[in-house]
């Protein structure tokens, strides 16, 4: 029996001051396969990040592939995140995904004019979940080449880009 790849398993990570909407978008989330990190605000979402203290020292045994954050919470928002992320050296490749119950153009467009990939309105669908894939793919490409050799032309196939021709 020949051994078959597993598909990679995308790690996202979660952030919503409200308890309700924290655990849909991790249950819409893990129907489709994600791996969840969830936390209630942004000072965690930093501390997990490694940028709690203005540092930029990343835990490279956690590889995040996506954040998604609501905008509304207290302290920080999900805007500030949003910057945090974009300002940071080694995480500013992360894609950023705001989502809000509140539907102010100004707002939606200052979040996309500072990077963030998408913006959803709540309560967040399946069909949102399921916009989040390019984004997933596209931050990943990024890796594809150093994971073929270099041993002349190839072609590498995502998801399977251990498999160059």
């Amino acid at each position: 029996m020949a051994a078959v790849e597993a598909q990679p398993q995308f790690h996202v990570l979660a952030v919503d001051d409200s308890l309700i909407d924290r655990k849909l978008i991790e249950k819409l989330l893990k129907t489709s396969s994600y791996q969840v990190t969830s936390v209630d605000s942004v000072c965690k979402a930093l501390e997990f990040l490694g940028l709690l203290n203005e540092e930029d020292q990343r835990n490279s045994d956690i590889k995040v592939h996506l954040i998604i954050t609501d905008y509304s919470m207290p302290g920080m928002t999900g805007y500030d995140l949003l910057r945090k992320i974009k300002e940071s050296p080694s995480l500013k490749d992360i894609p950023v995904v705001i989502m809000s119950s509140e539907n102010i153009p100004s707002r939606i467009n200052r979040c996309l004019e500072e990077g963030a990939e998408e913006f959803f309105l709540k309560p967040v669908q399946l069909s949102d979940v399921s916009k989040l894939k390019p984004h997933l793919m596209k931050e990943n490409s990024k890796e594809i080449p150093r994971r073929c050799s270099s041993s002349g032309p190839q072609q590498c196939f995502w998801p399977a880009s251990s498999i160059c021709i």
